[in-house]
């Protein structure tokens, strides 16, 4: 019996090179996002995650990027009761309302948040904070569907935290340079 990995890298390095997990690590886990959009898209896609495998997300990113306006928070914001509709009837997507409202919530709180500090990559760079729980509490305080989990995949998987990689792995010292963020906190 093979010992279980204890570390999303050391599992990936057991799959094949073109295997989602495989590509999603080498190629995006813990890069760092500057772009809203993107941002906002990583929230969508661990909002989705909840309750459900990563590997049925990894399988439907490009689903979820066609179907949420490929992650134009504005579009997003005014989405009406049609699209909705359509989001709910999507079989590509998951099809959950209290999600899908949390990403139309979460996108108008993103607008506001732009309105404030110029970008929700300049709010975050403001309250980048090493201790978890703060920036938990930070996410529950403004959007919908960001619990604990949530919130720690999201700034892991988006370099806002250190830590999506261990230090034995050759996408960490790549990180580590691409990420001067990690160099403050």
């Amino acid at each position: 019996m093979m010992e279980k990995p204890i570390s999303y890298c050391e599992y990936v390095n057991t799959l094949e090179e073109d295997n989602l997990h495989r590509i999603y690590h080498d190629t995006q886990y813990g890069f760092p996002i500057i772009s809203d959009n993107e941002l906002f898209g990583r929230l969508i896609l661990e909002i989705n995650q909840a309750g459900l495998s990563w590997t049925t997300i990894l399988k439907k990113q490009n689903n979820f990027r066609n179907s949420f306006s490929d992650f134009d928070i504005e579009k997003i914001a005014i989405y009406s009761q049609k699209e909705i509709n359509s989001l709910l009837n999507n079989p590509g997507i998951i099809r959950n309302k209290l999600k899908v409202n949390a990403v139309i919530f979460n996108a108008n709180k993103i607008l506001e948040i732009q309105n404030k500090y110029g970008s929700f990559s300049k709010w975050l760079d403001k309250n980048l904070s090493t201790e978890i729980d703060l920036w938990v509490k930070l996410f529950k305080q403004n959007f919908k569907f960001t619990g604990d989990e949530i919130t720690k995949e999201f700034l892991f998987s988006t370099g806002y935290l250190k830590g999506a990689h261990i230090e034995t792995c050759p996408i960490y010292k790549k990180l580590n340079k691409l990420n001067p963020k990690w160099k403050t906190i």
